[in-house]
């Protein structure tokens, strides 16, 4: 293993090849955080992350079942990377034995999302599983596990990946630990 990011109670490790881990914890007073734990946290992850994401499309199944689109906007274009988008079938699952819930995600790769433009690319995620332990009430530890289908990325990109993912991530944790009902 091997950390390629840290900060502010985030840590990004790179456990294997292809395979990548996010680490933190949210902790709130005043909410009981297991109840904001629903498929509407990819909604506020758009809403605090517009500089990042171009579009958010959320389709919610039912409580446990959704699937989401997600096109970000093209921050590497003038490197020569192309648009990159994400599009994943969810599921929730409550794992009452263990005190946590997990979400677990997998790419559509035989379709893709309507009004993409055509040369923007999948990303190259296969599986993304976030498990959020239950602490108390008002701590949550969560993990998010990434497998990548191919991902030959220099360190110095892959840092960049950590930065990226730190900031879209604390910007969700950060609005969490401010609210107050």
């Amino acid at each position: 293993m091997t950390t390629l990011y840290s900060k502010e109670g985030f840590t990004f490790i790179k456990t294997e090849r292809n395979q990548y881990s996010l680490q933190f914890r949210i902790q709130n007073n005043n909410i009981i955080l297991a109840k904001v734990i629903d498929f509407n946290l990819v909604k506020l992850i758009y809403d605090l992350n517009t500089d990042i994401y171009e579009q958010v499309y959320l389709n919610q199944i039912n409580s446990n079942e959704a699937v989401i689109s997600m096109l970000m906007k093209p921050l590497f274009e003038d490197l020569g990377f192309p648009q990159k988008f994400s599009y994943l079938t969810m599921t929730k699952y409550h794992d009452d034995i263990n005190n946590r819930i997990i979400i677990r995600s997998q790419s559509i790769k035989d379709r893709r999302p309507e009004g993409y433009p055509p040369d923007a690319e999948l990303a190259p995620i296969s599986s993304m599983n976030c498990t959020c332990n239950i602490i108390s009430d008002h701590n949550i530890d969560i993990t998010c596990d990434i497998q990548f289908d191919r991902l030959d990325l220099p360190p110095v990109v892959e840092k960049l990946v950590g930065i990226i993912i730190f900031k879209i991530f604390n910007r969700v944790k950060l609005f969490i630990e401010k609210v107050v009902i």
